[in-house]
């Protein structure tokens, strides 16, 4: 086999392969042999089918298969002795003018590229911190008690407030006319917690059981009801019931009902502690991590491959007709979803994925066992039963290459962290947890 290699353009690359007839056409002899020895046809018994009928019937399709099998390995042994790291599938076209006795096939296809990454001391990057006060742990008691409340029926001459459950009947018109959606019976909400527009809540504020009120509301323009966002509609509401909330007292029974070891008010806040300082660890760990990988594309310098982005393309195209199909979107698997919807994301996951591996490969910064058991450990932690979590880790290879991928990533942005310039700025909990880790 002779080979040649050429440099085309930026990352593209072609090799010329060249493969000698006679161990094609002996391949060939040797498949359709095996071939004949299982193959029935009308007319012959099993294993008496003559070679040359077997020829005429199936020798087209083997000698494509082996054409492809044979092209494959010279292909892939030809890229391994030029140690050629290659991107995507090569396009192999067969080539006119071959010595006698030869075939030969050009492969254009991409391989990796070189990645610089420029001195890592000269990167700026702000490093977020953050701890739970007793401000954190007081308003996460409050949402449990109210996941806990019960509800009383108010007397009648009781109006609605804040935190009541009403039951009403409503419905609202544009220039009169109804609209989907703008009529119900028996719905319920509660009042003051943003589950109706505000206009909504205002009105039956302060209404009695009984009383009907008209009022206008203005949809937004944004509003999720296309048909009538930016649109008046004038709504008549009538209360049928009102039910006043009842919050469970913060005590040895409240922290006894949420299953906590130590079922007092101490054991409790101590527990919901914990918890909020590991959601906080992972918020801040998700956060300094965007902030390390945009650092490292800002000193990163490389080519992208071609063929990695299209492949990454259709990994996004496949999990968003994937998401459509949850959302019960009709054909969503057959949706035409363009390229361009894509193609910046998938530029940055290719170009980050590029640096990553070699970040990881020059400096070793490979998952450990031990990280790997930690980490798991950890998100276990959380968990009634942390020993079953940790087995289901360790289960299945897919979710423990998922970890892996995390640890790298960690022990990247640690590693980044050591070498920069950090700007350390402190947040408070409600603006960490008010932001996209």
């Amino acid at each position: 086999m002779a080979v040649t290699v050429e440099t085309l353009e930026k990352l593209e690359r072609k090799i010329t392969l060249s493969l000698p007839l006679n161990s094609i056409q002996s391949e060939v002899e040797t498949r359709l042999k095996r071939l004949a020895r299982t193959v029935k046809m009308d007319g012959f018994r099993p294993g008496k089918v003559p070679m040359s009928v077997v020829a005429q019937r199936y020798g087209y399709s083997v000698h494509y298969e082996v054409m492809n099998d044979k092209v494959g390995e010279a292909f892939a042994q030809a890229a391994n002795e030029a140690q050629l790291r290659v991107a995507g599938q090569p396009r192999i076209t067969e080539k006119e003018g071959a010595a006698e006795g030869q075939v030969s096939f050009d492969a254009v296809f991409e391989v990796f590229p070189e990645v610089k990454i420029a001195d890592l001391a000269d990167a700026e990057i702000e490093r977020l911190s953050a701890d739970v006060d007793e401000a954190a742990i007081d308003k996460t008691v409050d949402i449990l008690r109210k996941q806990r409340r019960t509800f009383a029926l108010r007397a009648q001459d009781q109006a609605a407030a804040d935190s009541d459950r009403v039951t009403v009947d409503f419905e609202g018109k544009i220039d009169g006319e109804p609209f989907a959606g703008g009529k119900a019976e028996d719905f319920q909400f509660l009042v003051g917690e943003g589950q109706m527009l505000k206009e909504f809540e205002d009105a039956v504020r302060g209404m009695k059981i009984g009383e009907s009120k008209t009022f206008p509301l203005a949809f937004p323009e944004d509003y999720h009801g296309k048909d009538v966002a930016g649109k008046t509609a004038d709504f008549l509401v009538t209360v049928k019931k009102i039910e006043a909330a009842h919050l469970p007292e913060v005590n040895d029974a409240l922290a006894k009902s949420l299953g906590v070891a130590d079922a007092t008010v101490a054991g409790l806040r101590a527990d919901i502690k914990n918890n909020l300082e590991r959601e906080v660890k992972f918020r801040l760990m998700g956060r300094n991590k965007a902030a390390v990988m945009d650092a490292l594309l800002a000193k990163a310098e490389l080519d992208l491959p071609n063929a990695a982005i299209v492949a990454e393309i259709e990994r996004l195209r496949e999990s968003a007709r994937a998401d459509l199909k949850q959302r019960g979107i009709k054909d969503a698997d057959k949706a035409e979803i363009p390229d361009d919807i894509f193609r910046p994301q998938a530029e940055r996951r290719v170009r980050l994925g590029l640096v990553l591996a070699e970040l990881v490969r020059s400096n070793n910064l490979h998952a450990t066992p031990e990280q790997l058991k930690a980490h798991i450990d950890e998100l276990a932690a959380s968990y009634e039963k942390p020993e079953d979590v940790v087995r289901w880790y360790f289960g299945d290879r897919q979710r423990l290459a998922e970890i892996e991928a995390v640890v790298v990533e960690n022990n990247v942005a640690d590693f980044v962290l050591a070498k920069a310039k950090v700007n350390n700025k402190a947040v408070t909990f409600e603006e960490l947890m008010g932001q996209q880790a």
